[in-house]
C-alpha cells in the first residue's frame, strides 16, 4: 500500500480536487509504466511467515537492501518500514508482504529488468538468512493468527475499521498479494475510455492471472481467492464502480466518488491521526472532528485517494488492480497485457468495442465468475477463454504497433512478454489450475511442496 504523500499546499477551493487529477495528463511521448508486485516471505525450514524483526525477518531483508544495494531508508516511529531509490519504492503490506513499487519506465523491457534485479537482490539476502519468497495471490497455509502486523500506523487504524465494514478486510491485509500496473492518460477523454476498458476487462485479468486456489492448507473452491476476498471487504471503497460508464463521467465525478468514501486518517508530523469514518467533505469545510479548524492540503487529498480500492482507480494515473500475485513471467506479462491494450489507440478502441455493450450486471457477473472458475468461467453467452483469447490478441497487436525494441534492438518489440499468457490460452490453464494439478497429482495433497516448487 501507498507511502504517505507529500508536496501539496492547502486546498483553497473545490476545483483543486479535480485539477489535482487532471495534472496527470501527459502527452503520449511522456507516458510511462509503473509496475508493482507483492510477495510472501517465509522461513525455509519451517515454512512460517516472517516476523517484522529478528534474525530471519522482514527487517533483515530491508536492512540488507539498504546496506548492500544502495536503498535509502523510510522510517516511521523509529522503525524501518520502507526504502526508496531511483524513483522506485519498497514498502510493506500489513502482514509483511514485501512490495516493489517500480519506477515509471518507458518500456516493458525496462520494467522487466527492474523486476529481475529486485528479485535477484532480495534472493541474495534471503538465501544468506534461510528465507524464501513466493508469488501467490493468497497465503496457502497460514492462519490469521500466524500473520504479524507491520508497525505502521496506517495499518493499525485500517485493521480496526475493517472489522466493522465487511468480513474479509483483515484477510486482504494480511494474507493476499497482487501485481498491478500504473499507466498514464493524455486527457480527460483518454482517461475515461481507459477507465471504462480497465474496469470492464479486470475480470479477464483476474482469470488470466488467477493464482490463489489454496487457503489455510486446502483448496478453497476458487481459482482466485484473492479476488473473492475483495468482494466482501468494504463496499464503500471497492468493486466495479458502475458510475464510470455513466454519461458525463470524468475527473469531477471521480472526485465526488472519492468524497463519498469515508476517511481512514490524516498524516501529520510522522503520525497517523485517526479519522476513521469521517468525511473529507467536512475536512474541506474545516470541520473534520479529528482536526477541527484545520485546512486540508493536496497531500491529504492524495493520501485519501490511496484509500479507494476499486478494481481500477484514478490518481494522477490509472492503476490496474485485478490480478493475483504470481510467478516471475507473470510479473512482466501483467504490464505487457495492459500496455498493449491501452497505449495503442487502435487496440484501445478495439477493446472498448468488445466491452461497451456489457451492462452493470454482466460486468459484475464476470467478476464473480473469474474469481470462482478462472479461465473456465462462463456468463450467459460469454466464455472467459474466448474473452481472454481476444484480449491477448488485441494486446499483442498493440505492442507490435508500439514497436518498442529491447536488447539493443535485437528484440523488435514487447510482444514476447505475453508468451506466458499465450501458453495459458493454449492449455486453458491459469497458474491456479497448474497448482491444483500439482496438488492433486505429484504432490499427493502435500501443500508444503508449493514452497520448493514455486518460490522465486
Amino acid at each position: 500500500m501507498s507511502i504517505p504523500q507529500s508536496g501539496g499546499g492547502p486546498i483553497e477551493h473545490y476545483e483543486q480536487l479535480a485539477e489535482y487529477l487532471a495534472a496527470g495528463c501527459k502527452p503520449r511521448e511522456d507516458w510511462r509504466i509503473g509496475t508493482e508486485h507483492e510477495k510472501f516471505g517465509y522461513c525455509k525450514d519451517t515454512h512460517r511467515p516472517l516476523p517484522y524483526a529478528g534474525e530471519r525477518s522482514i527487517l533483515a531483508i530491508l536492512e540488507g537492501l539498504r546496506d548492500g544495494h544502495g536503498w535509502a531508508p523510510l522510517e516511521e516511529g523509529g522503525n524501518l518500514i520502507g526504502l526508496t531509490k531511483d524513483g522506485a519504492n519498497i514498502s510493506l503490506e500489513p502482514g509483511g508482504q514485501l512490495e516493489l513499487s517500480g519506477a515509471p519506465l518507458e518500456t516493458i523491457h525496462e520494467t522487466c529488468d527492474e523486476v529481475n534485479a529486485h528479485l535477484a537482490d532480495v534472493k541474495n539476502i534471503a538465501d544468506r538468512i534461510g528465507v524464501g519468497f513466493i508469488g501467490l495471490g493468497a497465503a496457502p497455509e497460514w492462519t490469521h493468527e500466524d500473520m504479524p502486523m507491520m508497525p505502521k500506523g496506517r495499518y493499525k487504524l485500517m485493521d480496526s475499521y475493517m472489522q466493522k465494514v465487511g468480513t474479509m478486510g483483515r484477510v486482504m491485509m494480511r494474507r493476499t498479494c497482487t501485481v498491478q500496473v500504473n499507466l498514464d492518460f493524455s486527457s480527460e477523454a483518454d482517461m475515461v475510455k481507459k477507465m471504462r476498458v480497465a474496469i470492464a476487462m479486470q475480470p479477464i485479468a483476474t482469470a488470466l492471472f488467477s493464482n490463489s486456489p489454496f487457503f489455510e492448507g486446502k483448496p478453497n473452491g476458487h481459482k482466485s481467492w484473492r479476488a473473492r476476498v475483495w468482494r466482501d471487504l468494504d463496499a464503500a471503497r471497492t468493486g466495479m464502480v458502475p458510475f464510470v460508464f455513466d454519461e458525463g463521467f470524468g475527473f469531477d465525478r471521480w472526485v465526488e466518488y472519492a468524497l463519498d468514501v469515508p476517511m481512514y486518517f490524516v498524516y501529520r508530523d510522522g503520525e497517523y491521526i485517526d479519522a476513521l469514518g469521517q468525511s473529507f467533505r467536512d475536512f474541506l469545510k474545516r470541520e473534520l472532528p479529528a482536526l477541527p479548524g484545520e485546512t486540508p492540503t493536496l497531500s491529504d487529498w492524495a493520501d485519501h485517494l490511496t484509500t479507494l480500492f476499486p478494481e481500477a482507480r484514478v490518481k494522477k494515473f490509472i492503476e490496474m488492480r485485478g490480478a493475483d500475485g504470481g510467478p516471475w513471467r507473470r510479473l512482466c506479462a501483467l504490464p505487457a497485457f495492459w500496455v498493449g491494450l491501452t497505449y495503442d489507440q487502435t487496440a484501445l478502441d478495439a477493446a472498448w468495442d468488445m466491452v461497451k455493450g456489457w451492462d452493470t450486471e454482466t460486468r459484475e457477473a464476470l467478476r464473480v465468475a473469474a474469481s470462482l472458475d478462472g479461465m473456465a468461467a462462463k456468463v450467459g453467452n460469454l466464455s472467459m477463454i474466448d474473452l481472454v483469447r481476444e484480449a491477448v490478441a488485441m494486446s499483442e497487436a498493440g505492442l507490435k504497433a508500439r514497436a518498442r525494441p529491447g536488447a539493443g534492438g535485437l528484440i523488435p518489440d514487447e510482444t514476447h512478454f505475453l508468451n506466458a499468457l499465450k501458453d495459458s490460452i493454449e492449455t486453458g490453464h491459469s497458474p491456479a489450475d497448474e497448482l491444483l494439478d500439482c496438488y492433486n497429482g505429484a504432490w499427493d495433497g502435500d501443500l508444503s511442496r508449493i514452497y520448493g516448487a514455486f518460490s522465486y
